[in-house]
């Protein structure tokens, strides 16, 4: 039995609740009667006569003297004297208090429509600019122009601003009958809820190629650069190529790649094209009888090595039993400078009558990109998207939500282990300073008004402690959330445990993309495949925001460390 179901077992079931018998509990029993006790209290009576009334006569009036000299008569009628004059100067000071926040904020109000002002200046020059210049085709985010949504943004935080310095200035008179806050109904109407909106993925444009493969004719896929999300992308191009080909896309086995079975659900892909375009490679070997021969071995780039396969990778494949011809060059292809290409020119190139063909790594390949990146890819289907998360990681990462994040959180990839020298090589870099990193991320949390952050990095403790204790917005700080060592004491994970799945690296990545993809605003690192593969996924899953951009997007790192 389960962790869960010892769980379970052991709750109390309050709709089913036990007395308890207590020592006090005497109504229980019909034949329990208290005693009762009548007590009798009797006055004596004595006669009063007239020198009685002689001694109180004359010990009042001494009794009254004792009492007015022992008593502090300063303590016995300050407070009702004094109140009025307390309250008064209490409301004064409330008042004054309130008058110099109030100036505070509106000195704040005037900087910031001082910097729209300087802004607009902004866009005006760089308009005339663009006018007489046809060479310039920076966007906004590079050449530092505001966008639009900077705008709104910047606007809705004055108005936020003046509804603040409302409160302020009432806050000394509230009561019962004035309402603390002001209102923000009639302000700002839906304006507050547009800023970070979800993005209209216009499916109706969308374009797409039928994927019908023939049942006897099959492409291998060859992936053989970087980690996961590299050969991920590699893939999803292989499966263009194979509808392209009308080919059955055979999955690589995990003796040569990665286990693609314990990160994405490849029945899922032939359940949204209804028909059987997928197979593992041993579901080819068993449709094959274990004769693995690969017919034609395209290579895609023929340099820097031919079909970016190295004399190891091609050792894995024969262990495997696979037997193959030489390695041909489509063409002269470079993976540093790869060129643009048509479904035109993959036909004419790859196109055979031989039952198995291979393609060499194409995970550089610049084939109908915009076609490609669209949202659900370029292949027609039924679902949201081809390749995603298994079944498994998705409830996890629901799980996972569901107790520490809840439903409005932002998501941040922060990529630093081995950044530094490649942002560097880069022209401008993309490896930033930590403090300008916050500073980056306050903004974003402000526009998105996010309460938390999901951090799925590489990065040193050193370097995400100092990120956290830098990040305060309005005097709060602003919690960065990581994904917690295993507890048997939660269970958000108990299903990657259950399945025998938990503590594999590869998927505890795919895990945290899925948080990722299924927050309300994602800041990536720009670069990182990692990051691309999660803004995929919410593309493809309508959960992409017009908040969502790269760390600092625009900017440039304010240090940058000498070559080597």
């Amino acid at each position: 039995m389960d962790d869960e179901s010892d769980d379970c077992r052991n709750l109390i079931d309050q709709n089913s609740p036990k007395r308890v018998p207590s020592t006090f509990d005497i109504d229980d029993d019909p034949h329990f009667r208290p005693p009762i006790q009548t007590f009798r209290f009797s006055i004596p009576k004595f006669a009063l006569d007239k020198r009685y009334y002689y001694i109180l006569a004359a010990a009042l009036p001494l009794c009254i003297v004792v009492v007015f000299f022992s008593a502090d008569i300063q303590t016995l009628f300050s407070t009702n004297l004094s109140s009025p004059l307390k309250s008064s100067d209490s409301l004064s000071d409330r008042m004054r208090e309130a008058e110099l926040r109030a100036l505070y904020l509106l000195r704040q109000q005037q900087l910031g429509f001082s910097d729209l002002w300087n802004h607009s200046l902004l866009v005006q020059s760089n308009s005339s600019f663009n006018s007489t210049s046809s060479n310039n085709l920076s966007s906004n985010s590079a050449s530092g122009t505001p966008s639009t949504e900077d705008l709104k943004s910047a606007i809705l935080k004055q108005i936020s601003l003046n509804k603040e310095i409302q409160n302020v200035l009432l806050s000394p008179h509230s009561s019962g009958n004035i309402p603390e806050e002001v209102g923000d109904a009639h302000s700002m109407g839906s304006f507050a809820l547009d800023r970070c909106r979800k993005m209209d993925q216009k499916l109706s444009d969308r374009r797409t190629i039928e994927w019908k493969p023939k049942s006897n004719k099959f492409l291998f896929a060859i992936c053989t650069s970087g980690q996961m999300s590299n050969h991920l992308i590699c893939l999803e191009k292989h499966m263009f190529f194979a509808a392209i080909l009308n080919r059955i896309l055979v999955i690589p086995s995990h003796k040569v790649d990665f286990q693609f079975s314990r990160v994405i659900d490849i029945d899922h892909i032939n359940s949204c094209l209804g028909r059987k375009v997928v197979i593992s490679f041993e579901e080819f070997s068993e449709i094959k009888k274990h004769h693995l021969h690969i017919d034609r071995f395209f290579c895609y780039f023929s340099k820097p090595d031919p079909c970016y396969v190295d004399d190891e990778h091609i050792k894995k494949l024969k262990t495997l039993g696979v037997s193959m011809g030489k390695l041909e060059s489509a063409w002269n292809e470079d993976t540093k400078k790869p060129t643009r290409k048509t479904v035109s020119d993959i036909e004419s190139k790859f196109s055979s009558n031989d039952d198995v063909v291979a393609v060499g790594d194409i995970f550089f390949a610049n084939v109908e990109q915009e076609w490609v990146n669209q949202p659900g890819g370029p292949i027609a289907h039924k679902c949201q998207t081809l390749i995603e998360p298994s079944r498994l990681i998705k409830l996890t990462a629901q799980r996972f939500i569901q107790t520490f994040l809840g439903k409005n959180y932002m998501a941040f990839h922060f990529r630093r282990h081995g950044f530094l020298k490649f942002c560097n090589a880069k022209q401008p870099s993309c490896f930033y300073p930590i403090p300008q990193a916050a500073d980056c991320l306050i903004r974003v949390v402000e526009r998105a008004n996010v309460p938390v952050i999901y951090l799925s990095t590489d990065a040193a403790e050193s370097e995400y402690g100092l990120l956290q204790s830098l990040l305060v917005l309005n005097g709060k700080p602003i919690p960065l959330v990581k994904r917690p060592p295993r507890n048997s004491a939660e269970k958000w994970d108990a299903l990657l445990y259950r399945h025998g799945i938990e503590g594999d690296s590869q998927v505890e990545a795919m895990l945290d993309k899925t948080i990722g993809a299924m927050a309300s605003t994602f800041i990536g690192a720009s670069g990182s495949t990692f990051t691309e593969d999660i803004l995929r996924l919410r593309k493809d899953w309508g959960s992409a925001s017009t908040c969502d951009e790269y760390l600092c997007q625009g900017e440039e790192p304010n240090f940058i460390a000498e070559n080597e």
